[in-house]
């Protein structure tokens, strides 16, 4: 199965990543900034369905894993097929994300990229949302580095034919974001760091 879901994968990649870039003139910015090897977190904003292929498209000598809304799942056919390209489920509500931040810390501990959106549902705006700190929570979790990403469509909003920038920045430890115990306020402060990172990144992108 394994084995099935990197071929499914490195497909996808194949096959939708240059209809992708055609339709939304993508372009990247600082690809350098993404390590080659070892653990990492892809902590980005959130607008649309295709961000996980837009951010895999960034790296594709790696397969992204992310979480996915459980409600996606239902329809078993489509589980397999968003389980295939990296996606596994999350249940929003009190204590019941444990297990989706279980099976992330486990990603990361056998050397895996996950990617999390820093807002925890997509923009219909355009404009960032508040961010969460489940991101932070993980990557104290597994002292894994944080590489921030920034998507930014030409006009808040991605369209067709609109241009799309996609931005990395350089990878962050947990430290270095001032978590040093794990304490919510820590978790909340890091994630704050990181969102104002990507208005910074949005705030210098050139069309």
């Amino acid at each position: 199965m394994a084995g099935q879901k990197a071929w499914l994968y490195s497909l996808a990649g194949t096959v939708a990543s240059p209809v992708i870039s055609l339709l939304y003139r993508v372009k990247f910015r600082n690809k350098n900034n993404i390590p080659k090897e070892g653990a990492y977190i892809i902590a980005s904003n959130h607008l649309s369905y295709l961000d996980p292929l837009l951010l895999g498209m960034g790296q594709r000598n790696r397969r992204l894993r992310f979480m996915a809304k459980s409600e996606l799942f239902k329809n078993k056919l489509f589980a397999k097929l968003i389980t295939a390209l990296g996606a596994f489920p999350v249940v929003r509500g009190a204590g019941v994300e444990q297990e989706a931040i279980t099976t992330g810390e486990d990603i990361l501990k056998n050397g895996g990229v996950m990617t999390i959106f820093l807002e925890g549902k997509r923009s219909k705006t355009g404009e960032f949302l508040r961010p969460r700190s489940g991101a932070m929570l993980i990557a104290y979790a597994t002292n894994t580095p944080i590489v921030p990403a920034c998507i930014t469509p030409e006009k808040k909003l991605m369209k067709m034919f609109r241009k799309t920038r996609v931005s990395f920045g350089e990878p962050i430890t947990p430290k270095e974001l001032g978590i040093t115990t794990g304490s919510p306020r820590e978790l909340r402060n890091a994630a704050k760091k990181i969102m104002e990172q990507l208005e910074e990144m949005r705030s210098t992108e050139e069309f």
